[in-house]
């Protein structure tokens, strides 16, 4: 099993360069991981932030990716993969974030609503006396508070 690591930038740079050898795909619970032998060496493909090994959920993506990068013959082993660890990967903190954004612009569509509610009605509230009348008698209450 290959130690060294490797992420999205870095493999990017090596294929641009034609160092990789050989790929490989290897299957895993819950997805595809990749292996690049480069200068005689085995690397497995990281995720840039968490560091871990990087695994694709699906192979056509995984397909697709190495396309981009100009590498387009790989081998596949599949003895570890097993299709039924796929429905239990889950990524809570994604689905929290897409609640709050969805809740969001729930209330942010609720708010224009009202606004614009408010704006297109034409009848005011109180009128001018009875407004004038309850602020007078506000500021007289205050004035008569001691201090």
């Amino acid at each position: 099993m290959p130690t060294l690591q490797l992420n999205h930038a870095e493999l990017r740079r090596i294929a641009e360069t034609g160092r990789v050898h050989a790929t490989h795909v290897v299957g895993q619970p819950g997805g595809w991981a990749v292996q690049i032998n480069v200068d005689e060496s085995e690397h497995l493909l990281t995720a840039q932030r968490s560091g871990s090994v990087r695994l694709f959920k699906k192979l056509e993506t995984l397909v697709v990716y190495l396309h981009e990068l100009g590498i387009d013959h790989f081998e596949i082993d599949s003895s570890n993969y097993d299709p039924r660890q796929l429905s239990t990967y889950q990524r809570p903190d994604r689905a929290e974030a897409l609640k709050r954004v969805h809740d969001a612009a729930a209330y942010e569509t609720w708010f224009f609503e009202q606004v614009e509610a408010s704006l297109s009605d034409t009848t005011p509230a109180t009128d001018d006396q009875d407004a004038e009348s309850a602020f007078a008698a506000r500021r007289a209450a205050l004035r008569a508070k001691p201090h």
